[in-house]
């Protein structure tokens, strides 16, 4: 995420998540539930799996 030039702030904005999802879920505090995944992944246009493998290479 962030690839496409926006920031974590516009992007949280944009879907309608608090400002501070992104820095829990990157810092590893929290894994988002498949809701906001399936948000994630209709903005971006990848497959939810792209999230959930990401995760398992951690």
């Amino acid at each position: 995420m962030g690839n496409d030039g926006i920031t974590f702030y516009a992007l949280g904005k944009e879907v309608g998540f608090p400002s501070s999802f992104f820095s829990e879920w990157k810092r590893g505090k929290m894994m988002p539930k498949a809701d906001k995944l399936i948000i994630l992944a209709e903005r971006f246009k990848v497959s939810i799996n792209y999230f959930l493998e990401d995760a398992q290479d951690t």
